[in-house]
């Protein structure tokens, strides 16, 4: 049964939106006509992506309780009731088959509404420490896909498929370009490359790391692809000043993400779940730095899933501006372990992600009209 009608919710980082934007392209492929509604909450970075992929997008006034005290708190109260409210309209409007919640504020409001109205839901869980949103969505929830294994401690065991993380085919489609990528990116082809990527804001500490080790890079002839990210780029610019070299390339934002994992013999990169996912379907050496800023410290629980197979290195926030240059130097001589690691880091990768999800919101949608007609 092809979805003709579909809401999907969540968002307020990149890790949520873009694997809801994959799941939107992948229905629409199965189905032109299908009608494809976001929810995302106002002031969010989905309330501009997703109208850039070609969907329509409302908004909730919902928002996170802040742990320190202030005046906003007092307010949630009203905003979670008036997000209800709202999402009851959207969904008596639209008259979805399935919701589908990605994480995030919004997904709460609109996943518990749908409930109440008895339209089925899916939950999609990116990490392998799933956030209190979905926690509490799961209990109602029809079928919950997930891309790490050992999630029975938070879901119910019977409700949950692992699909892995919906990912960009383009980002990943890397066969073939390496030649393109050099030229693309005006770096050397005969040179090792390191890709280093923090994010589109930028990571602090991997900038620092390879500022502190700058020379040390120059000095054994290893070329770089560094994404600074937006916060830092100015800055790094200025302390670069008079030192800039043609193997070090700095760019704020890396505009064609296949043809920088395409030149890359190692990467460097957080450990946010569709970055994880995403590099486990490019196959290459990587190095993990996940960061300490995050809820539950998900993204080092990301990176020890690989770890724990031998799929990656790890290296901590507060020892990679001394440690996280020297084992990328380390890790390029030796092509034994460059080897072993891109083969097990191939082996969790799971490339029909966003197919397998359409196909369970399909069913659930299927189950439930037929319950309906019994």
């Amino acid at each position: 049964m092809k979805i003709e009608r579909v809401v999907i919710s969540g968002g307020g980082t990149g890790g949520h939106i873009f694997p809801a934007i994959a799941i939107a392209d992948a229905i629409k492929k199965r189905n032109p006509k299908a009608e494809i509604v976001f929810v995302g909450a106002i002031g969010k970075m989905e309330m501009e992506k997703v109208p850039a992929a070609g969907y329509t997008i409302y908004a909730l006034p919902i928002a996170g309780f802040q742990r320190k005290f202030t005046f906003s708190n007092f307010l949630l109260p009203f905003k979670i009731i008036k997000s209800l409210l709202i999402a009851r309209s959207i969904l008596k409007k639209i008259k979805p088959q399935v919701v589908i919640g990605v994480g995030g504020y919004a997904s709460g409001p609109t996943l518990k509404v749908a409930g109440m109205l008895k339209i089925p839901t899916l939950v999609q869980e990116q990490n392998s420490f799933p956030g209190k949103t979905n926690k509490l969505l799961a209990k109602n929830a029809y079928a919950i896909c997930t891309a790490y294994e050992g999630l029975e401690a938070f879901f119910p065991k019977d409700k949950i498929y692992l699909t892995g993380n919906p990912v960009r085919f383009e980002m990943v489609a890397i066969s073939g370009k390496r030649t393109e990528a050099f030229a693309h990116y005006q770096l050397d082809p005969t040179k090792k490359t390191i890709l280093v990527i923090g994010g589109s804001l930028g990571a602090k500490t991997l900038n620092e790391s390879i500022l502190n080790h700058y020379s040390l890079l120059l000095e054994n002839d290893i070329q770089v692809l560094w994404q600074s990210g937006k916060l830092y780029h100015k800055t790094i610019l200025e302390k670069l000043e008079g030192k800039e070299s043609i193997a070090i390339k700095l760019v704020e934002f890396i505009d064609r993400m296949d043809l920088a994992y395409a030149l890359a013999d190692v990467i460097i990169s957080r450990a946010g779940a569709i970055s994880v996912s995403e590099l486990c379907l490019v196959k290459k050496p990587v190095i993990l730095v996940p960061s300490p800023n995050v809820a539950e410290d998900h993204q080092t629980k990301n990176a020890m899933a690989l770890v724990s197979k031998n799929a990656a290195l790890l290296i901590t926030d507060t020892t990679a501006k001394v440690e996280l240059v020297p084992t990328a130097l380390k890790l390029l001589k030796n092509e034994g372990l460059q080897e072993s690691l891109s083969r097990e880091i191939g082996e969790l990768g799971k490339p029909n992600a966003t197919e397998n999800i359409v196909d369970i919101a399909e069913k659930i949608a299927l189950a439930v009209r037929t319950v309906k007609h019994e």
